[in-house]
């Protein structure tokens, strides 16, 4: 067998390029719709009132005269005993609270102003 022979023999053989799909045609951009100006008095007493948020209910229980204990906090937010700590280290990175074990021996919690 000659070299070329060999070589054609390996050489495999393409086969010819199907048609392309057809391609999608492009999405088209969404257009901004301007705004008509709201007064914001006139919106503010058209919206619901805004739920208040478990921080905001921590932070409300702790500023009391007394303070709030872990336990009224737990059930007042249903979280778990981790989570409040979590929510008052952090809280306290911007605030002064004050932590101390009262005659029970339960942890109580005190924002100081």
């Amino acid at each position: 067998m000659s070299k070329a022979s060999k070589i054609a023999k390996k050489a495999p053989t393409k086969a010819p390029k199907t048609a392309s799909k057809p391609e999608a045609p492009k999405a088209k951009r969404a257009t901004k719709v301007a705004e008509p100006a709201i007064d914001a008095k006139a919106e503010a007493s058209e919206a619901p009132a805004k739920r208040e948020g478990k921080g905001a209910l921590i932070l409300r229980l702790i500023s009391r005269e007394q303070g709030a204990t872990l336990a009224e906090i737990m059930s007042g937010t249903n979280w778990l005993a981790h989570s409040v700590r979590g929510f008052i280290s952090t809280a306290s990175k911007k605030r002064v609270i004050e932590s101390r074990k009262n005659e029970a021996g339960d942890r109580t919690y005190k924002l100081v102003e």
